[in-house]
């Protein structure tokens, strides 16, 4: 498994099947971790309406500052998570189908 280090500090976040490492910052949502890293994941609204990013959590847990994300509770319930919205509380392994590297600009 590569490993992709963001940020000394926060929770390591690994992103299957993509089989790929990154730290995720508390205060950073988890698709903002994985951009600032190169890492593109499936995203439209950035803010939990949409649904595109929906994934689920293998392990871990996140918490959302915002009221009501786009998840019903038998979602949230199975594991699913809007990495749009969800911010890393532990080390976190998230099925992300559509995760893909990407060039960051310089």
């Amino acid at each position: 498994m590569d490993e992709v280090d963001g940020s000394h500090a926060g929770h390591e976040v690994r992103l299957e099947p993509l089989g790929v490492s990154l730290r995720a910052r508390a205060n950073q949502t988890l698709l903002a971790s994985a951009k600032a890293v190169g890492i593109g994941l499936p995203s439209s609204c950035r803010n939990g309406t949409c649904r595109t990013c929906l994934c689920r959590l293998k392990s871990g847990r996140v918490v959302y500052r915002i009221e009501w994300p786009g998840l019903s509770h038998e979602e949230k319930q199975e594991g699913f998570i809007l990495p749009c919205v969800a911010y890393p509380v532990t080390d976190l392994v998230v099925d992300v189908p559509g995760a893909r590297p990407f060039m960051v600009p310089t």
